[in-house]
Parts: structure tokens; sequence; C-alpha cells
């Protein structure tokens, strides 16, 4: 993999909680997921790629580019979009003019092909007959929308999302997932989310944290089998403290040791990503 992002010992403090410690790792071109429970960093990492937030300690290079140094933090700018995980709008402007106004920050100054690239991230994210509605009128999932019309904009090298996908309806997702599939395929993408099941269908490579560091990175497969031999299905409910629930067919899935006569089942993701982290049943880091 040629990495087109690479942090090196990055940490940070808030006041005496240590929220980044020592964190290394790298991502290339293509899509990347970011999983990690609350608190485990993502978003101060995130804040950090995109030039938000400075780091107390450590290296990053984004797109061959170092964000501590002021000239090359300006380049880096130019070439990255940022849906933060709280976006804030201007309730009172349309979503033309919001997006425009976006644009203009980004140095867009020929007015002809600034309002063009405003209609094609608008259509990008399926707002287009919105373009003349009042930004307080939008629902939260077409404010989320909006939050990645303005992230898309100027065709960045890098696309940094933090939790794209709140809000949004199954056929939003779908849409959301083919979008960023296909800029993915010449880009350098990273999404942070909750949601194993995106991971699973757009990521050609997942990042595990928890506590601050990196404690996987791999494909979505190799988390998958990271809980091989893990993974039960049984008849009935296992008797002791277990993770295990029902399933629409009846049955019980069971994460860690086998109850008596449970069949192993095969792991996904979120199993995976489970058994990673330790949690709730005593599995080695």
């Amino acid at each position: 993999m040629n990495a087109t992002v690479a942090v090196r010992g990055l940490t940070k403090k808030y006041g005496r909680n240590l929220v980044l410690d020592g964190l290394t790792l790298e991502f290339g071109r293509g899509v990347t997921g970011l999983l990690g429970p609350n608190g485990a960093g993502k978003t101060t990492l995130l804040r950090s790629l995109a030039t938000t937030l400075a780091p107390d300690g450590g290296e990053v290079r984004a797109l061959g580019l170092d964000p501590a140094d002021r000239g090359q933090r300006t380049d880096l700018r130019r070439r990255l979009g940022y849906l933060p995980q709280d976006p804030g709008f201007y309730p009172h402007f349309t979503l033309f003019e919001l997006i425009e106004y976006v644009a203009i920050l980004k140095e867009m100054t020929d007015r002809r092909e600034r309002h063009r690239e405003v209609r094609r991230v608008l259509e990008e994210v399926g707002l287009s007959d919105r373009a003349k509605t009042k930004v307080r009128k939008l629902s939260g999932g077409m404010k989320q929308r909006l939050a990645l019309a303005q992230a898309l904009l100027g065709e960045p090298d890098l696309l940094i999302l933090d939790e794209p996908t709140v809000g949004l309806d199954p056929e939003q997702r779908m849409r959301f997932r083919a979008l960023v599939s296909r800029l993915g395929e010449n880009r350098t993408v990273l999404l942070s989310t909750h949601q194993t099941e995106d991971v699973a269908a757009l990521c050609e490579r997942v990042i595990v944290m928890k506590g601050g560091r990196a404690v996987f990175q791999g494909t979505p497969r190799e988390l998958a089998a990271a809980a091989s031999g893990r993974i039960w299905i049984c008849d009935a409910p296992p008797g002791d403290s277990r993770l295990f629930w029902r399933t629409a067919d009846g049955r019980y899935r069971v994460l860690g040791d086998p109850p008596p006569g449970a069949s192993p089942a095969t792991p996904t993701v979120e199993d995976g990503y489970l058994l990673v982290l330790g949690e709730p049943f005593g599995a080695a880091e």
C-alpha cells in the first residue's frame, strides 16, 4: 500500500485526559473505515488530519504535506474536504447560498465556475431540487447530505468524513455508499463510523481505535477473521454472562467460549471488532 496519510506517535491531551496516546497508523488511496467506541480518539484524530486541531506531539503527513508547517497546511486545506461530526449551518441561507459561501472560502473566485461546482455537489447528494430552500427547513438527513456536499467542493484529494450516515434513511444510506465507493476509486477517503455494516460494504481497509491507539489495521475480512472460532449458534440461551442475543429464527448467537451444544458460526466485521476491543468477554487485545 502506498500511504497517502501517515501518523507517527500522535499525542493529544485535554486537561489531564490523554485522548491520543502515541497513535501510529497509515492508509492510502481508497476508502478506509475508522471504528472505535466513544472516547477512543477518533474525532480528535480526524480534526488533526483536517488541520482544525493541532496535536501536542507526533507527526502527520497527508498528501505529502506537513500540516505543522503554515505554508504546507494552507496547501493541504486546498486539497481536502472535511465533514465534521456536528457541522454548523446558517439557518437563513438557502442551500445554494450556503454551499457557495463555503466555495468562496475555498478560494473559488470565478463566479461562473463556482456556481457550476455548487450545482454539481448538490446534484451529487440529491439536493438539486432543494437549492432555493432555507437550511432551517431541512430534515436531519437532508442537513447531513448538505454537509457532505460542502465537503465535496473542489474534488478534494483527501476526504475526511466523521459519522456521515447519521440521520440517513436506508435509501439515502445506499446512495451514500454508492457515492463514497465511487469517490474512493481515485482519492483517499477516511470514514469514521459506528456502523460496522458500512465498513463491511464500503472499505478496503479498516482501523480500530481504543484508548487513543490503533489496536487493529487491516482489511474488513481480516477483522472478521479475528473472531474466528469465537462465534456460536445454539438453541437455548447460555446460562452465564456471555454476550448473546436471540436471532430472527429464534436461535441464539453467542460471542466468546462455546456453550454446550453450540455450533460454530461465520464471524462478521462486527464480531471481529468486538473481539479486537477485548470486550465484553475478556478476549486478548
